[in-house]
């Protein structure tokens, strides 16, 4: 069993070594992670700059770019040989819920690990008086271990997230609204020039079944996640729209 351990914290992040020392457990770890802390970059891909990959010591990388990056030099290049049966990611230094999910370089190197065909988990965890990446990190390696007991589908993408505390129970669940209502500061610099900076502050909609809902109730959240953008609801219900558009196609050939 070969897992290939990522995150967005950076390489040397408490979360990702807890992580990684959990896992070896279970199987052989390889670490490649990004050389800095890539927070809140998505899924980007680095696509107008060479890439470099640094050995940091035995089986621990460190990727100049994305976590998306990590993924793809690790799986396509690195362990091209013997890609990983699994990809986890994390533990992150926060919580990854709700629309958090569209930012967060964690769930991406899932994102990017289901892309490539490989089963993919990332684990986040929720930052509060007396939390722990030890106990989270215990807490991942049994669920990779449940998970990999079974036959695991190559599509399998899970986010999990941790509560501060000790967890009260698990809980499967769906996206919430975790909206932030952003704000952006006008500075100025010692030169006289203007820089911006953009700010958020989170508001959580209380909804059962949410993956904010678990977590505001000391549950570890399990949401399965899919990379199929279509709105199928919306094939139906904007025909209306479909008809006014190919009447302005039909009116200009």
């Amino acid at each position: 069993m070969l897992i290939l351990v990522t995150n967005d914290d950076g390489y040397r992040s408490e979360g990702i070594t807890a992580l990684a020392e959990a896992a070896k457990s279970l199987g052989d770890v390889v670490v490649v992670a990004p050389v800095d802390e890539a927070s809140a970059i998505g899924h980007a891909l680095t696509l107008k700059r060479p890439l470099r990959l640094e050995s940091i010591r035995d089986g621990v990388y460190a990727v100049d770019g994305t976590p998306t990056d990590c993924v793809n030099i690790a799986v396509l290049w690195l362990l091209k040989d013997h890609p990983p049966d699994l990809v986890c990611s994390g533990i992150n230094f926060g919580l990854n819920v709700g629309d958090d999910v569209t930012y967060s370089g964690t769930v991406s190197a899932t994102f990017e690990g289901s892309l490539l065909d490989i089963p993919s988990i990332a684990f986040s965890q929720e930052v509060g008086e007396g939390f722990s990446f030890a106990a989270s990190a215990r807490m991942a390696a049994r669920f990779v271990e449940s998970v990999l007991s079974e036959p695991v589908p190559r599509d399998l993408l899970l986010n999990v997230n941790f509560p501060a505390s000790t967890a009260r129970g698990v809980r499967f669940t769906r996206l919430g609204k975790r909206v932030y209502r952003q704000s952006v500061v006008e500075k100025e610099d010692p030169r006289g020039r203007k820089y911006y900076w953009i700010a958020g502050t989170p508001e959580w909609r209380e909804e059962d079944g949410t993956d904010c809902a678990a977590v505001a109730a000391r549950q570890i959240s399990i949401t399965p996640l899919h990379l199929d953008l279509t709105y199928y609801r919306g094939l139906d219900a904007f025909a209306p729209l479909q008809a006014t558009l190919a009447v302005a196609h039909d009116d200009n050939p």
